[in-house]
């Protein structure tokens, strides 16, 4: 249904921003996912980021791989560049658009499966480059656009719908971003927009690699008995899929726990997925306690929620590589291909 345009008429009450757009001008197609999906609120939350920060959708570029999440940008910044990928190429693609045009927001859009496992040598020299960018993966623990799989985020002991059980120790993205040199670090919670905003808004703000990591459970795959990543229904576990793909829908849970509390969301089996937003008075400028506060959490079958770090004079990767102030794709060939001399020249610096 993303050949469905929306109408581009406006509610007259609805209210321009400094720039003159109104939400309703940073929404883009009809989705397409799942009734439910946590993935169409962090769409939102995006969208609103986007209208707060009065961001021209013009100046956009939004970048995705492969998979449900990857899907997602052509649900919002409908006026914006975009360019879908393949299968965990994101990281590259973008770092080439963004050397070539440092003048744009970029926003890379990634999934556990397209970050986590094909994708994670992409994902970790991302991070380590110090990309000027933000990067959301929408972590739900499978592979929901083939039907379930275990993605490398999926917890060790979690069953599949269909009954099998996870014996790999999962990835966590948050713990690689923080060892990896990212300066920009949170974690939130694709129904806790309250909080998903504000992270959204201080990554676009951030200059450098900022990494936001969005718990958003599948409701089609990972609703069930034994999953570890579901939603507590007030309604039957789903059934299974059958030959059209026909599957019986939930509704998605919306909690705003405050700063220091536990959010407990309850499973079929009696397991928990316990999600703590961070304390107002936590400090995010030291890296290695962010990471031994992660560990400490996950130790208690906890996940923080929050921003975890930052770094407020990081710099990034045309600073560190002293490029340009116009930029690239803008200079021309004189400027691009100077000559044998001045090869010669930088060949000679390097000896």
């Amino acid at each position: 249904m993303t050949y469905l345009a929306k109408p581009r008429l406006h509610h007259p009450s609805l209210a321009p921003n400094k720039v003159g757009y109104t939400r309703r001008d940073y929404e883009g197609k009809i989705s397409t996912l799942c009734a439910g999906c946590g993935h169409d609120s962090i769409s939102a939350a995006i969208i609103q980021a986007c209208w707060e920060l009065d961001v021209e959708p013009h100046r956009v570029a939004k970048l995705s791989g492969i998979g449900c999440s990857s899907k997602t940008p052509d649900y919002f910044l409908g006026a914006s560049h975009g360019f879908n990928t393949v299968h965990g190429r994101m990281p590259s693609v973008l770092t080439g658009a963004q050397l070539a045009n440092r003048e744009l927001l970029y926003l890379g859009v990634s999934g556990d499966g397209d970050s986590a496992s094909i994708g994670l040598g992409q994902f970790a020299h991302a991070m380590r480059r110090g990309v000027n960018m933000v990067y959301i993966v929408e972590n739900n623990g499978v592979y929901g656009l083939t039907k379930g799989q275990f993605s490398a985020t999926a917890d060790q002991g979690s069953k599949s719908k269909k009954g099998a059980v996870n014996h790999d120790s999962p990835i966590d993205l948050v713990g690689l971003a923080l060892q990896l040199g990212a300066t920009y670090v949170a974690r939130g919670f694709s129904g806790d927009k309250a909080q998903l905003v504000p992270l959204i808004r201080g990554a676009i703000g951030h200059r450098g690699a900022a990494f936001i990591d969005v718990v958003s459970p599948c409701v089609a795959f990972n609703n069930h008995a034994g999953s570890t990543k579901s939603y507590d229904h007030v309604r039957e576990h789903n059934e299974a899929v059958n030959r059209i793909d026909f599957i019986r829908l939930a509704d998605e849970v919306q909690a705003e726990p405050a700063p220091g509390e536990l959010l407990t969301l309850p499973q079929g089996d009696g397991s928990l997925l316990r999600l703590r937003k961070l304390r107002a008075d936590y400090d995010p400028g030291d890296r290695a306690a962010a990471l031994q506060h992660v560990v400490a959490q996950q130790a208690r079958g906890e996940l923080l929620t929050g921003l975890l770090y930052v770094d407020g004079g990081a710099e990034d990767l045309h600073a560190m590589l002293q490029t340009s102030q116009t930029p690239l794709n803008r200079l021309g060939a004189p400027a691009l291909c100077p000559g044998a001399n001045a090869l010669d020249r930088i060949n000679a610096g390097l000896r």
